[in-house]
């Protein structure tokens, strides 16, 4: 029996999938598993996995014969503000890995009745800012079925960059739809892809929030129309479900682009989130702006920007 240690160097506010698959798959193996305690016994094995590069290296000795490190956090780095792709850091998990059910035990209270998963990996668009592409690939693939992650529970939280852009997006939204479960499309669905058929599909998944992204100022005439089927069809509104969407600044838009979008994205009856590229290194002007959006409370109750900015100063 090895023992085996687990460090999640982001922290524990979501959960680490490829630790909650490696847990499961030690434990299968008769091995003890357990967070990584650094001043107790050595370890066979310790596995650190972080999801974000600003996330600061876990920096204890680890006391272990074996110390393994993944994660998109350790295959990124910043380069002059921008994110660069390392494919010599990239460690995939083996197969019958990265294919076991997670082991949801090791993070009970963010678990609770709620499932954690991918069902399609990589994406076409290939966008600067992003590195899945570079990551994951240039094609969105299914990778699994609903049930390689979700037994039965009431939440689904789904981490796929871009479901609509896999060929197989009917069979899984079916999937989806058949849980009856909540499900949060955390990181977004590509709302240039949409058409009536897949918003119709999407309607009769049960959902509180769903997010869609508008990065590009110029997407503007493939975006705004289809955000209008949408609302149309799912029946999006301040009063009924909301629907956010990912507003990237800072990159290569201007400010007053940047209000544009945000101003059209609340009289269409959507909620506008600030997504901030390079925080560490933008003028102020843009924190600001994200105080004002991302508080649902003032944003509905603050008309305008330069209000706000004048009762912030």
């Amino acid at each position: 029996m090895a023992r085996i240690g687990l460090i999640d160097v982001d922290g524990h506010n979501f959960p680490n999938l490829p630790l909650m698959k490696l847990s499961a798959w030690h434990k299968q193996q008769g091995d003890l598993v357990e967070w990584y305690m650094p001043f107790g016994e050595r370890y066979d094995v310790v596995y650190m996995s972080k999801v974000f590069s600003f996330t600061p290296d876990y920096d204890l000795a680890v006391n272990s014969d074996k110390v393994v490190r993944g994660g998109t956090g350790y295959c990124i780095r910043l380069e002059h503000g921008r994110e660069v792709f390392d494919a010599a850091l990239d460690h995939n998990l083996p197969d019958e890995i990265e294919h076991t059910y997670p082991d949801y035990s090791i993070y009970q209270r963010l678990t609770q009745d709620t499932a954690y998963g991918f069902l399609t990996r990589g994406c076409p668009r290939c966008c600067d800012f992003c590195i899945v592409a570079k990551k994951e690939g240039r094609c969105s693939v299914k990778v699994a079925d609903l049930s390689e992650f979700w037994k039965g529970q009431k939440k689904i939280v789904l981490c796929d960059p871009n479901i609509l852009a896999c060929k197989d997006w009917r069979d899984l939204l079916q999937q989806l739809i058949s849980t009856k479960a909540w499900v949060d499309f955390n990181q977004g669905l590509d709302i240039r892809l949409m058409d009536e058929e897949k918003a119709r599909l999407i309607s009769q998944i049960k959902f509180k929030d769903i997010h869609f992204a508008w990065d590009r100022y110029e997407d503007m005439d493939e975006i705004l129309p289809r955000l209008e089927m949408f609302a149309e069809i799912a029946k999006i509104s301040p009063h009924g479900h909301h629907a956010i969407v990912y507003t990237l600044t800072n990159y290569n838009t201007t400010i007053e682009q940047d209000l544009d979008r945000i101003y059209t994205l609340r009289d269409m009856g959507y909620w506008p989130y600030v997504m901030i590229y390079d925080k560490e290194h933008c003028h102020d002007v843009y924190r600001n702006l994200q105080g004002w959006v991302n508080n649902r409370i003032i944003f509905a109750t603050v008309n305008n920007f330069d209000e706000y900015r004048v009762s912030h100063k």
